[in-house]
């Protein structure tokens, strides 16, 4: 009992000296007009001269009902709330913990940069701060009718009255926001003009306020000529670190792209073959992806919550829920203009410093935008459950879930690039500039930090590919070759090791994967240093809303 009385007073104190507009914390590491040169701005816009009158009064509603979302998120990710950052005096510390949704550094493993704040909650503001996994776990021991309650994506964990654990529902906990935000939806559903949008904006707004959000999802899946898209309430799992349990609250606002939507509808018509040639036994495979599948290319013009936090999501594979994904497959959304800013801003940049001369050409956007899509596709590929029905791979791996799923991605995503170069389907290009351009990709995505899952997931890439030889350093000049036949090789066999652990539900196997190669070595570091010293940044933040756009809130 006192250890928990100084937990909460020192999570307190931590609280009120940030309100108070504490001086900033001196570390080794980074200042905070450093933190936040880790960005380049990036001014979301997209061309809405084709969309209709109602269309272009819907993006308004769209965007006020995702700023609840961010209201949420600010809650989800630690703080009290977005009024959290009025305390801080100081314009640029404002900014730095705004664009990190809170006092620790998303870039940097949630390093703290308020003086007298403590080390992130791995739970984040879904458990009580004082609350241990063993406390949890006796919880349902003790009461296993709680279970569904407990690990449902949609509850927080709270106290009662008397010190015990309760769920508490999302639509319960943030019942001001997500009924503003219903009501929004509504609203754009009454000005949507194409019939699947308007039964989803429907679906998801009665979604928002009971907490079921299955029947939207299946809405969504049947959405196939909306010009507007938007994806909002609890999505991804990221910022719960304790269990990955927790969906976090998050919107995109997104226009269709018609002509590289063309490009991609081919792709979408191979997932059952793609399924049945995983580098794995049949067990492995035995899951067929649902029909409903499909593939199209947007232009974003609105982030908020989860996917507006330190790094920025380029592409969406949605929805999570397993039913849904077994019975419709699964929406790969790319998000042009958004992949384009990073490969412009970031990724050729670092090609420029880290890349072998004469294979810097192999760095190509056609290539980072397919290596992207199939890394969406490879997350609706493998297996769900796992192989001895004992539940969900998601269940099954808990807090390793997340890092362990993007690492799929990352690998399987390469070995059916492979394929279907080798079948002859991709022409656009050669192995080597997807070889290339992916391994370029790494360094780009291991900047995100230990705290990121697909910062994990990209070490643990670099790693594997160190250990069989899949690319060569040249020290006197400090650039990285990919060796063609030597990662073809690491390819396969990476993405064999993963499929594996995940049919399994081999919780202790992914554990010592990620943190055997999940960490970057001394020479990858200082190479990384390098770059962020010649003014790289590391991601990027945006100049977007209604002002942006050219629109009027009204």
């Amino acid at each position: 009992m006192m250890n928990r009385f100084f937990r909460r007073a020192a999570w307190a104190a931590a609280c009120l000296l940030a309100v108070a507009g504490c001086r900033l914390m001196e570390t080794e590491s980074l200042t905070i007009p450093e933190r936040i040169a880790q960005y380049t701005t990036v001014r979301l816009s997209a061309d809405l001269a084709s969309l209709t009158p109602a269309e272009r009064r819907m993006i308004p509603l769209l965007v006020k009902a995702g700023e609840e979302m961010d209201a949420i998120f600010w809650k989800q990710a630690g703080v009290s709330s977005k009024e959290y950052l009025a305390g801080f005096a100081d314009p640029d510390l404002r900014r730095c913990v705004e664009i990190n949704y809170g006092p620790w550094d998303r870039l940097r493993g949630n390093e703290p940069f308020v003086r007298g704040v403590g080390v992130k909650p791995l739970g984040a503001g879904f458990y009580p701060a004082d609350m241990t996994r063993d406390e949890f776990e006796a919880h349902l021991a003790e009461h296993p009718e709680d279970a569904e309650s407990f690990r449902s994506l949609y509850t927080v964990i709270r106290r009662d009255g008397a010190g015990r654990l309760v769920a508490v529902p999302y639509h319960v906990e943030y019942a001001s926001e997500m009924q503003r935000a219903a009501e929004l939806l509504e609203q754009a559903a009454g000005l949507a003009e194409d019939a699947g949008l308007k039964r989803y904006l429907e679906l998801r707004a009665r979604a928002l306020v009971t907490s079921d959000y299955r029947p939207s999802d299946l809405a969504w899946m049947d959405m196939k000529t909306n010009r507007i898209d938007v994806v909002i309430g609890p999505i991804e799992t990221y910022e719960d670190r304790l269990f990955g349990y927790k969906a976090s609250a998050e919107c995109f606002v997104l226009i269709k792209d018609l002509e590289w939507s063309r490009r991609l509808e081919r792709y979408a018509a191979l997932l059952p073959d793609l399924q049945k040639g995983l580098p794995v036994d049949g067990e492995y495979k035995r899951e067929e992806p649902g029909g409903g599948s499909d593939l199209n290319a947007y232009d974003a013009v609105f982030y908020a919550g989860d996917c507006n936090s330190g790094s920025k999501t380029i592409a969406i594979n949605l929805p999570n829920d397993e039913v849904v994904q077994q019975e419709k497959g699964a929406r790969r959304l790319q998000l042009k203009n958004s992949m384009r800013a990073k490969f412009d801003k970031i990724l050729v940049p670092i090609a420029g410093r880290l890349m072998a001369e004469d294979q810097r050409r192999h760095v190509t956007f056609d290539a980072f935008f397919t290596n992207t899509m199939f890394h969406e596709v490879a997350h609706g590929l493998g297996i769900k459950q796992t192989i001895e029905g004992n539940g969900t791979v998601r269940e099954a791996l808990r807090e390793h879930y997340s890092a362990m799923e993007e690492g799929k991605a990352d690998i399987l995503g390469l070995y059916l690039v492979t394929r279907l170069v080798e079948d002859g389907v991709l022409t656009e290009g050669s192995i080597l500039d997807h070889y290339v351009t992916a391994f370029a990709g790494i360094f780009r995505s291991a900047r995100f930090g230990a705290s990121s899952a697909h910062g994990r997931a990209n070490m643990v890439r670099f790693n594997f590919f160190e250990r069989m030889g899949a690319f060569e350093r040249d020290e006197a000049t400090g650039t990285y070759r990919v060796n063609e036949a030597k990662m073809k090789e690491a390819i396969t066999a990476l993405s064999r090791q993963i499929l594996v652990i995940q049919g399994d539900g081999d919780h202790e196997g992914a554990g010592r994967m990620l943190e055997e190669m999940g960490r970057a070595g001394r020479v990858l570091r200082a190479d990384l240093d390098r770059i962020s010293r010649e003014d790289i940044p590391v991601d990027v933040v945006f100049e977007q809303g209604l002002e942006a756009l050219g629109l009027d809130g009204d």
